[in-house]
């Protein structure tokens, strides 16, 4: 199983590197205006809405699963 990667790793074509916080900070601000004028549930739609669409553009499972519990174990 490969290593989840998180470390920052945003870029974009304009990017000179990986790692540039520049993207980061950009999908940042996209996804907090696209819960501007929500309803809380409707924002809590979205935000599954989106993770199902990244999980599938990751598609593989075992690092979905990485993922999950990297989230979670960040909780506690």
């Amino acid at each position: 199983m490969s290593s989840l990667i998180t470390r920052p790793n945003f870029y974009s074509d304009a990017s000179k590197e990986r790692g540039d916080f520049e993207p980061g900070d950009a999908f940042y601000e996209a996804l907090m205006q696209s819960h501007e004028g929500l309803t809380e549930s409707q924002s809590h739609l979205l935000n599954a809405r989106l993770i199902l669409v990244l999980a599938n553009h990751i598609g593989h499972l075992e690092t979905l699963v990485q993922a999950i519990h990297t989230a979670r174990d960040q909780l506690e």
